[in-house]
C-alpha cells in the first residue's frame, strides 16, 4: 500500500533521529484511518528507562492522544520487527494492524521467533505486514552497528 510506505518513511526518519542520540535506530508512527495520531523513537538509553523502545512510546503518546489505553482499528509503523515486551504492549492495546521494516531473526516477537498475535493462544489477533522498506530499515541497523563497533575498536 502506498500509505504504507509513507508512514514507514515517517518512521524511518524517527529512527534516523534515534541514531544521532547514540540510541538503536528505530521508529514507529501510529495512526487511525490513516491518520497520524503519535510517534516514537528509541530512548532506553537517554531516558534511562529499559521500556522506552519507539513502540513503547508510540503506544503511550498514542493512548493520551486518544485519551484511551485501547486503540482499537489502529495501525503501528515500526521500522524493525518487535520484540517480545512491544508485542505484549501491542495486543494489550488492541492495536489492528502491525506494519513493520526489517525483520529481526534474534528477537522478533511478530514472525521471526515468535509469531505473537497471531498463533492463536492470545484473545487479540493481529495483521502483521513485514518487509515494508526492509532494506532502508535494515541498512540503517547495519550502519549503526557497524560505527558502534569501530568507536569500540582501539586507534
Amino acid at each position: 500500500m502506498e500509505s504504507d510506505i509513507q508512514f514507514m518513511q515517517k518512521a524511518l526518519l524517527l529512527a534516523r533521529k534515534a541514531a544521532t542520540l547514540n540510541e538503536v535506530p528505530v521508529g514507529a508512527i501510529l495512526t487511525l484511518d490513516g491518520v497520524l495520531v503519535s510517534e516514537g523513537k528509541n530512548s532506553p538509553i537517554s531516558s534511562c528507562d529499559p521500556s522506552a523502545h519507539a513502540e513503547i512510546i508510540a503506544l503511550r503518546n498514542g493512548a493520551a492522544q486518544l485519551a484511551n489505553y485501547r486503540m482499537p482499528g489502529t495501525t503501528l509503523y515500526v521500522t524493525l520487527e518487535p520484540c517480545i515486551m512491544c508485542m505484549g504492549a501491542i495486543i494489550h492495546a488492541r492495536v489492528r494492524r502491525l506494519v513493520f521494516g526489517a525483520h529481526d531473526p534474534k528477537t522478533g516477537a511478530a514472525v521471526s521467533c515468535y509469531n505473537i498475535g497471531q498463533d492463536n493462544l492470545l484473545n487479540h489477533h493481529i495483521e502483521i505486514s513485514g518487509g515494508i522498506c526492509e532494506i532502508e530499515s535494515t541498512a540503517l541497523l547495519k550502519t549503526f552497528f557497524r560505527e558502534r563497533r569501530k568507536k569500540r575498536l582501539p586507534s
